[in-house]
């Protein structure tokens, strides 16, 4: 392992731990030549997936260096919070899937965050009008800020199943973050949506609008005051975050947010305590599993319904046989699953300590079979379509109870990888700070952005509502880290971003792979549209374009995910991994959306 570590931080840094003053510096001409985006590649040894070339090939450099895919995927994850800082980094959370490749198992590790242990279920709401306060307002304010999870997370996958130590991993993400990467079209667009807010931050805006401005396309970004946090946690270990200085800097932030003298935002003053910090622990759950069409597949369990949904939604699916049907009727028919398994999911699903989730019913075949009988095949629901009944006694078609349906709020930026060894063990991670820049505040002199899951809580409290907010517990998700296994080995691992759009993206791309006949890269590629128990089916307009008409003799009425070259227009940026005969991977990622996403195998 020493030699692992030494070999990473040759010719890239002495781990000073020296602090710098500055703050970001974006140079007119890049000093280096900006990565390839390659999206699918094919080789051996292992193989990283991720939406940035400066990640995916710092994680392949771990594993030609004789790191696991573990080690890998949280040096990747660290770089992504270098050049992705507006989805990931150490102020959010995530949630980490393994497969284990020795003991033929899967085990995960829940690193979301949790609510301050002060802050009331009212705290969304204005007093003045007994209304929830306008969710642009929640957002860019101290009361959104969770407890981070995500370096909990990194050090306990590490711990646990990892070769490097935390610094090793952080090593080489510390110094891209002091020598720069090249902004690109991405980068620039999400600052310039978000510049509004930025801009009344006062860390914020020194940071990412140098000169009032966003950074420009083909400059050099460069950020050493996350360089220099990255080092002093590797020196000094998770404590330092957790119990130490940075402990008290995140709180006095979320407390009293830095704004600048002519902000109009009214940054509502958080819950977030050092204490709160001091209390926080990733934990490890037992994975979902469904089978389907033969394969297990694993994801994430409460407090992410990532697993949930997309697992109950496979058993609505198996017994419609979609690989016997046209385009246009799987089509529909996975819409129209997905309802289903999202009634369920707004009715049953929240943090398992707080919430008596009923996981083994939703995930049981009987409760698949019952909903699934419910699905016309000539003509769509009205939506919203009522929850089920997850109770183990099921008919064939068991009548629904009705629900209410409540806003969906959660962010749609968020960041995914996968990372596989030469020895057959693989990750597949899910990580996030909620909307693109999270909170919108910086931390001062640390370089990373403060999350906003907060707002993932429903903001209006109920008693039978399973996602209202209480102190401790931890927001509902939908990210959907998943690994599916074929007679105990991994066939295919994946993800994405885009807040409750994730289970759709991770659902069609698992049907469109394993029952229309696609190759992994056609299923990434292909146009998505996101049913959640809508009016409305929420969809790209190149799927608009290419099947609108032909499912709106169903009924299926859609509305496009966002304005024309907009970043929300997009729905994810998966993410994965298939595992071939003769011990090849193909690792692949989008080829346009985000901006395309970068793959790459250790050997070719």
């Amino acid at each position: 392992m020493k030699k692992l570590v030494a070999a990473l931080s040759a010719g890239a840094l002495v781990l000073s731990g020296a602090s710098s003053t500055a703050l970001s510096t974006a140079v007119a001409r890049p000093q280096v030549k900006a990565p390839d985006r390659q999206p699918t590649a094919i080789g051996y040894g292992g193989a990283v997936s991720s939406v940035d070339p400066d990640a995916t090939n710092i994680g392949l450099d771990v594993l030609r260096r004789g790191g696991n895919a573990v080690d890998a995927a949280v040096a990747t994850a660290a770089a992504l919070g270098v050049t992705e800082p507006y989805s990931a980094g150490v102020g959010g959370g995530g949630y980490f899937v393994y497969y284990n490749a020795k003991k033929h198992k899967v085990y995960t590790i829940d690193g979301r965050e949790t609510a301050p242990a002060t802050m009331p279920s009212n705290a969304f709401m204005d007093p003045k009008t007994g209304q929830p306060y306008p969710f642009a307002q929640l957002v860019t304010s101290g009361v959104s800020i969770g407890v981070p999870g995500t370096l909990a997370t990194w050090d306990s996958a590490l711990k646990q199943w990892g070769s490097l130590s935390l610094g090793g991993a952080l090593q080489p993400a510390a110094a891209l973050a002091d020598r720069g990467f090249v902004v690109d079209s991405t980068f620039r667009l999400q600052t310039l949506e978000n510049k509004d807010r930025f801009a009344q931050v006062v860390p914020t805006a020194k940071l990412f609008l140098p000169n009032g401005d966003a950074p420009q396309v083909g400059s050099l970004f460069k950020n050493p005051d996350l360089a220099a946090t990255y080092k002093l946690i590797g020196q000094k270990g998770t404590s330092v975050f957790y119990r130490g200085p940075l402990a008290g800097e995140m709180a006095a932030v979320a407390k009293n947010p830095p704004k600048t003298p002519g902000a109009t935002l009214p940054f509502f003053p958080g819950y977030l305590q050092a204490g709160d910090l001091a209390a926080y622990k990733a934990i490890d759950r037992a994975p979902t599993k469904v089978r389907y069409d033969g394969l297990d597949v694993y994801g994430m369990p409460p407090s992410s319904s990532g697993g949930s949904t997309v697992g109950e939604a496979l058993n609505i699916l198996q017994p419609q046989h979609l690989d016997r049907m046209s385009t246009t009727q799987a089509l529909h028919t996975y819409l129209e699953a997905s309802a289903l398994a999202f009634a369920d999911r707004g009715a049953y699903v929240g943090d398992s300590a707080y919430v008596d989730v009923p996981l083994k019913e939703l995930l049981s075949k009987g409760f698949g079979v019952e909903r699934s009988c419910l699905i016309d095949p000539q003509h769509a629901a009205t939506k919203p379509v009522p929850a089920g009944s997850p109770d183990g006694k099921y008919s064939r078609c068991g009548q629904g109870s009705a629900v209410e349906q409540r806003p969906d709020t959660e962010g749609r930026s968020t960041t995914h990888l996968v990372a596989a060894d030469k020895w057959g063990n693989v990750v597949s991670y899910t990580l996030t700070i909620e909307q693109t820049g999270g909170s919108g505040i910086t931390v001062p002199g640390r370089g990373f952005l403060l999350n906003n899951e907060l707002t993932d809580f429903s903001a209006v409290p109920d008693p039978k509502d399973p996602n209202m907010i209480q102190a401790g517990k931890r927001p509902r998700s939908s990210m959907s880290p998943t690994i599916v296994l074929r007679g105990h080995k991994p066939y295919l691992a994946l993800g994405s971003p885009g807040g409750s759009t994730i289970i759709t993206t991770v659902l069609q791309t698992l049907t469109n792979r394993l029952d229309r006949g696609m190759t992994l890269p056609a299923a990434i590629a292909a146009p998505r549209a996101s049913q959640r128990n809508t009016a409305s089916v929420t969809a790209e307009q190149g799927f608009i374009d290419k099947y609108g008409a032909a499912l709106g003799k169903y009924g299926h009425t859609f509305t496009p995910a966002g304005p024309p070259g907009s970043s929300a227009a997009e729905i994810g940026a998966v993410a994965a991994l298939e595992f071939l005969p003769g011990g090849a991977i193909l690792a692949a990622a989008e080829p346009v959306r985000r901006g395309g996403g970068a793959a790459g195998v250790a050997r070719p």
